[in-house]
């Protein structure tokens, strides 16, 4: 027999705080992320925008810091490219401009070309990589990996230039596409 799902108790006022504070202690959000967990468990919606609030005047939530601290994060640990961070603060409800400009902050002084390779490095630690991506499909592979990790089509094709000489048929590709990867 199927388990059945049930639906959580809505939560009054001070349940919803008390429910608000236990998410913030857990992990980072911002406060689009708050809201709409709040307003999925909240007995009355009315009640979110008061503790959203509560909590910005208290500083246990900003979204200014929130996404700095992410995108500083996912640069640092992940090596991630500017635009992956800027979907995925757009994902997690961080306003566009924002976003934009935090992106941009923390990307001002960083070499893209040097993520690249240190992110093929990490990716390819095990494999000579001039060998593995003279295989077009390889070669494809990589190239879809590094536009989903966020770097520009340009600087990908720079980078897979050094090892393969089969990438000057990637910058075709995506002349035909319009750059779209």
């Amino acid at each position: 027999m199927p388990m059945v799902q049930r639906k959580p108790k809505p939560l009054d006022a001070a349940a919803l705080e008390a429910y608000g504070l236990k998410l913030l202690h857990a992990r980072s959000l911002s406060v689009g992320e708050l809201n709409e967990r709040l307003r999925r468990r909240a007995a009355e919606p009315g009640d979110v925008p008061e503790i959203l609030a509560k909590f910005q005047r208290l500083g246990y939530l900003d979204d200014r810091r929130f996404a700095a601290s992410y995108a500083a994060s996912q640069l640092e640990n992940r090596g991630a490219g500017k635009a992956r961070v800027l979907r995925d603060l757009r994902r997690r409800r961080v306003g566009s401009a924002l976003a934009q400009k935090t992106v941009e902050k923390v990307y001002q002084d960083v070499d893209e070309i040097q993520l690249i390779r240190a992110f093929l490095e990490r990716k390819f630690r095990h494999v000579n990589l001039a060998q593995h991506l003279e295989d077009p499909k390889n070669l494809a592979s990589a190239y879809r990996k590094l536009r989903y990790a966020g770097f520009t089509t340009a600087n990908c094709i720079r980078v897979l230039k050094t090892y393969s000489a089969r990438a000057e048929e990637l910058e075709e590709d995506s002349d035909q596409d319009g750059g779209v990867a």
